[in-house]
């Protein structure tokens, strides 16, 4: 079923940037030969007009072919015969669908779900944001001098930090404060996660999920499982797990736990270490949550759309720098499981559809961003291109514009071909 949802979506997603070529070429009368769902041998087809509607083999995409788009067309009709403004608005409607349909499904999303403020809700005992006097209902407004629209933004502008100082800029009483702290990254785990996401909740020490690989799987954690005691010292809460974690570091930990009415000793294993979540990092515990008006919820969604585009370029330069490595590019089988993934660890019909929902805006600005990249093949060069015909007066070689479509699309099924590679040493390792 998931693998099914996530086959449907990612056609959807491709379906809708075609059908923003396809729709505003029909409103200038531009004749449209084929469109086209993924590309390779045809697999079905109907003719309906001018146009040709067809199912393709490979799904990688898909196309609209316009009359006078590849190669000069004296037909009055034809793309080439076009002004500059038209035919951009053509190549950039694309990319442009895939961003308005992310900003309605973020829209439908946060509407349901409501949206995490910047304000702080709790600070951490004995944490860097209670040190520098950082106070429950201060607002954050700015880390390291960008702007946080969204408190996931925490999460990308600290990504490629270790041990480094941060400014914080934050609102308290209508007045702007700023402070330099040393969020405290390194955290030690077991690898788990808690049915309770409080910290001192009173069932924060029972296991909901183990992750794979974790040293909680090695040591023979169980779903169910009560965590009552660790090298001795009793638990209660997760604070207490996270406190004897933080103390012990890469030792070996004893772990006792309850489970099904019993007491039982689980084999040694040393924690793993790990990178903390930014904003637990400063020490903030949580964020206001709130569901709003109409008008709030547009704007909550426009600002999440703003900080997966800040994620999508942020990770564009990160693997040009080696920050990311070229390892972790995720092609069409990676994404297919990831929603197919999402979609199986959901507990009721509303979460599979507001997961499905949640990935596949992600998807869907990413589509439409990185489609709007200067580089040959993507709608983003055929824009930079008619900027260089409007600039020269005159439009450039057909079959020379045509030879830079064609290496771009051979470099992207490379690319295509390799981060399909990585999907599969992926689902290998398990």
């Amino acid at each position: 079923m998931g693998i099914v949802l996530a086959i449907l979506a990612l056609s959807f997603l491709i379906i809708i940037h075609e059908l923003g070529h396809f729709m505003v070429a029909k409103a200038f009368k531009v004749r449209v030969n084929e469109f086209s769902l993924f590309m390779g041998p045809k697999l079905f087809s109907f003719q309906k007009g001018e146009t040709l509607y067809s199912l393709r083999l490979i799904p990688l995409g898909g196309y609209v072919k316009m009359e006078g788009e590849e190669e000069a067309s004296e037909d009055d009709r034809a793309y080439n015969k076009k002004p500059i403004g038209v035919r951009a608005a053509i190549i950039a409607a694309g990319p442009l669908m895939n961003i308005l349909t992310a900003l309605v499904f973020a829209f439908i999303i946060i509407s349901q779900t409501g949206y995490f403020t910047t304000q702080i809700k709790d600070i951490v005992p004995g944490s860097a944001a209670e040190k520098y006097d950082l106070r429950v209902g201060d607002k954050l407004q700015k880390y390291n001098g960008k702007t946080l629209f969204n408190v996931n933004d925490l999460g990308i502008f600290s990504y490629p930090l270790t041990n480094e100082s941060i400014t914080l800029q934050y609102e308290r009483n209508g007045v702007s404060k700023t402070v330099e702290l040393t969020p405290e990254r390194e955290n030690f785990i077991l690898g788990f996660t808690p049915l309770q996401d409080e910290l001192e909740g009173p069932d924060s020490n029972v296991v909901k999920a183990v992750s794979d690989n974790s040293p909680a799987i090695k040591a023979g954690l169980k779903v169910n499982d009560r965590i009552v005691e660790i090298n001795g010292a009793d638990i209660r809460t997760r604070k207490d797990i996270r406190d004897i974690l933080q103390q012990n570091q890469d030792k070996n930990v004893n772990i006792l736990v309850e489970r099904a009415g019993e007491l039982q000793k689980l084999k040694p294993v040393v924690p793993l270490k790990s990178k903390n979540p930014e904003y637990y990092a400063i020490g903030i515990l949580d964020f206001v949550h709130e569901k709003g008006s109409i008008g709030s919820t547009i704007k909550e969604a426009a600002k999440y759309n703003i900080f997966i585009s800040r994620s999508i370029y942020y990770s564009l330069g990160w693997l040009f720098t080696g920050t990311v490595p070229a390892s972790e590019l995720m092609g069409p089988v990676g994404i297919t499981t990831t929603i197919s993934n999402e979609v199986a660890e959901s507990q009721s019909l509303k979460e599979t559809v507001i997961r499905l929902l949640s990935i596949t805006t992600m998807i869907s600005i990413n589509l439409g961003l990185v489609n709007l990249i200067p580089f040959p093949a993507l709608d983003g060069s055929k824009l930079v291109l008619l900027l260089i015909e409007g600039i020269r007066k005159k439009p450039l070689n057909p079959e020379k514009e045509a030879l830079i479509t064609m290496v771009g699309m051979v470099i992207l099924i490379m690319l295509m071909l390799y981060a399909t590679f990585n999907d599969i040493l992926r689902i290998g390792k398990g």
